[in-house]
């Protein structure tokens, strides 16, 4: 298992298509895209133009987006998930999405994709110079959770945000 954060890229377009067809119609939490995704070309690259908007940080972005790197995690050549690297929090952020978000193909859960890609997101963290960073997860996702747990994540709480489409969120702060 050899897994890195790339930047989306044309490069993995067949592996990628694949990994955003396992999501279905459902959000997938770190890809930078808005549910549900048509898993083509166009889609590619409008991501990969997003990305690179996000991720400049002498860009003016507008009012409700932070500076984002966006990543797929990639083991060996194959894209088995996506991560958020969010630079700060806005209010939305500080409430239900953390500085960052990730998620995994279904047919690679449970072979420890999930706690290396937030590893490698805790590296960039550190790499801009951020103290902690906010990681959130459903209260019901004892996988995720325990994930965040597993890299330090202190629960700050569990808070009802159904207002911004989660239900039961538990909030962590991990100290780098």
């Amino acid at each position: 298992m050899t897994i890195e954060l790339m930047r989306p890229t044309t490069d993995l377009f067949d592996s990628w298509a694949a990994a955003v067809a396992e999501f279905g119609d459902g959000h997938i939490d770190g890809s930078g895209l808005q549910a549900p995704v048509t898993p083509d070309r166009a889609t590619l690259d409008a991501l990969i133009e997003k990305s690179e908007l996000l991720s400049d940080t002498t860009a003016e972005l507008p009012e409700d987006a932070v500076h984002n790197d966006l990543y797929w995690v990639v083991d060996d050549g194959e894209v088995v998930g996506f991560l958020s690297f969010r630079h700060e929090l806005n209010e939305w952020l500080r409430e239900a999405g953390g500085h960052i978000g990730y998620s995994v193909r279904e047919s690679r859960r449970r072979q420890g994709f999930a706690s290396a890609a937030l590893r490698l997101g805790l590296d960039r963290a550190r790499e801009i110079g951020l103290e902690r960073v906010m990681v959130t997860c459903d209260d019901d996702n004892v996988g995720s959770y325990r994930t965040i747990e597993g890299a330090g994540g202190v629960l700050q709480d569990v808070s009802d945000q159904s207002e911004r489409g989660h239900a039961m969120l538990r909030r962590y702060w991990i100290t780098l």
